[in-house]
């Protein structure tokens, strides 16, 4: 039997192409368009930045890892496409073999759904990976999950979205639930229980706990802080990697253009740096305008629709393990629900992803009236 990874495989009148560049990577990054035509809450990435994403001299998470990109066609149509991807730092840090899937979109044929995961297995397979996990795209720190629940809204930024029907295809290849996430939304007229805003002043009167803003004028120091305190409060959680400091450097030149410093904030304990806390505004409605481009026409959308991003969304928020006695979560979501009732121009707040076994946060985020509105699932595989 031909191997289902090399060019130009055929699978049941599938044919299974390996991405080596050109005209099919540019079939790679377009074919959502095409997928996401009846979905309008599907929100269009930039495509310059898939571009870059994708790209393993251009962007940081390459260096540790190694992906192969396949796209699958009926004919002259291309109808699927999905990366594998092998994290060789996760790997070490794990002691595992774990191979990836991510990057995945399908038409609704299980056919075509076989014949992608089939190449992606067939290739870590043969990279000597023990099991498939997925959808990472392409790690715990970037967008991660098939959406199960929650269609009816559009992805915040930096979250998932996909077609109802992506589940069942996953689960007909052989794919099992292993992790799911949460994500919680606040919004409206918001305000803190008046028993979780008083206990909230007193951690705030605490001796030695104080709260600090980020400073803008210091970003390198600044980012290179939350990247310290993230990596030591996220190492024990599951299907954790720690971003590298090229990864850090990475994502602040990605973001200060839209960031509001006012809503990233460190909790030190005395000297000590304990927790921190980014939340950034979601772009989403605006990417939505731009439609995968930004070019001229773009900035002057940018200019007339920005007024259109009213949502945030918790990107970063993690407690060193030292500091997780002295009631940090709720003072964070005190200081963050005053931040944003003093901005004003916000109505939403998304906090997630959380791991759906991480009772102690969803519980704090229930209390403080967040609703549960998001389920994504991590699939898992073994070979």
């Amino acid at each position: 039997m031909e191997d289902p990874a090399s060019n130009g495989a055929l699978m049941a009148g599938v044919e299974i192409v390996v991405v080596e560049g050109g005209s099919e990577l540019e079939d790679f990054i377009d074919l959502p368009w095409r997928i996401y035509a009846e979905h309008p809450r599907w929100i269009p990435p930039l495509k310059k930045e898939v571009r870059r994403m994708l790209d393993p001299r251009r962007h940081p998470f390459w260096a540790s890892a190694e992906r192969r990109l396949f796209l699958a066609r009926r004919g002259s149509r291309t109808v699927g496409r999905i990366a594998g991807i092998i994290d060789h730092r996760y790997n070490e840090l794990h002691d595992e073999k774990m191979g990836i899937w991510g990057f995945f979109e399908c038409t609704d044929d299980p056919v075509v759904a076989a014949a992608l995961f089939a190449a992606v297995e067939t290739w870590v397979r043969q990279k000597g990976m023990a099991f498939v996990r997925g959808p990472l795209n392409p790690s715990t720190n970037y967008e991660v999950g098939l959406l199960i629940e929650g269609f009816d809204y559009p992805p915040a930024l930096m979250m998932t979205y996909n077609p109802p029907y992506y589940p069942k295809l996953v689960e007909a290849c052989g794919f099992t639930k292993e992790k799911d996430l949460l994500a919680f939304l606040i919004d409206g007229d918001y305000r803190l229980p008046e028993w979780m805003d008083s206990l909230a002043e007193r951690i705030t009167r605490k001796k030695g706990v104080h709260i600090r803003g980020f400073r803008p004028k210091e970003q390198d120091a600044e980012f290179a802080l939350v990247r310290e305190i993230y990596n030591a409060s996220w190492s024990g959680n599951w299907g954790f990697v720690p971003l590298s400091d090229d990864e850090m450097r990475d994502i602040q030149k990605s973001v200060m253009s839209f960031a509001d410093p006012d809503l990233a904030f460190f909790i030190y304990y005395e000297r000590d740096p304990a927790a921190v806390c980014v939340i950034f505004p979601d772009v989403n409605p605006l990417l939505k305008r731009l439609n995968g481009r930004i070019g001229l026409l773009g900035l002057l959308k940018i200019i007339l629709y920005r007024r259109e991003i009213t949502g945030l969304r918790c990107l970063i928020f993690g407690i060193k393990d030292a500091y997780r006695q002295l009631g940090l979560p709720l003072l964070a979501v005190h200081h963050v629900v005053e931040v944003v009732r003093k901005k004003k121009k916000y109505r939403s707040l998304e906090l997630g992803w959380t791991l759906e076994d991480n009772q102690a946060v969803n519980t704090l985020l229930e209390e403080a009236g967040a609703r549960p509105y998001k389920k994504y699932r991590i699939f898992r595989k073994p070979l």
